[in-house]
């Protein structure tokens, strides 16, 4: 991966709320509105649109932190644009600024941060240590 071309890659992510997007259907409140899970995976999926020019073969990235600040909530049928801009890159760490928008309006933001990993090392970790847990 070339890191100076992948600072201030942008990306974008777009999710029309679902019925199952909401904290009612996944049982975190009985407010019928777009769930904290559920934008977090907006947030991730711009970041890896950011990102998905930039990798080399055999690359992914994991994400490692995400601080996300809600400032208005959004209901079923509602269009979300979810905007990543990678504005540090550091010790194989990308960091994004995030913003989701409906219209002008803003929905919420934050910092992801993603971790580049060897697809098939970080998926054989993955799968050794759920062997291990298994036999334990």
């Amino acid at each position: 991966m070339n890191f100076d071309e992948t600072l201030g890659a942008v990306g974008l992510a777009t999710l029309i709320v679902r019925p199952l997007d909401t904290s009612v259907a996944q049982a975190l409140s009985d407010l019928p509105v777009m769930a904290t899970p559920s934008l977090a995976n907006l947030f991730e999926g711009a970041c890896t649109a950011a990102l998905a020019e930039h990798l080399e073969q055999g690359e992914t990235t994991i994400t490692v932190d995400i601080e996300m600040v809600q400032h208005n909530s959004v209901g079923v049928s509602t269009e979300l644009q979810a905007y990543a801009s990678c504005i540090e890159i550091t010790d194989m760490t990308f960091i994004f600024e995030i913003e989701v928008h409906h219209g002008s309006r803003l929905i919420a933001s934050g910092i992801v941060k993603r971790k580049l990993v060897d697809r098939v090392t970080y998926s054989a970790k993955v799968a050794a240590e759920a062997i291990v847990h298994e036999a334990s």
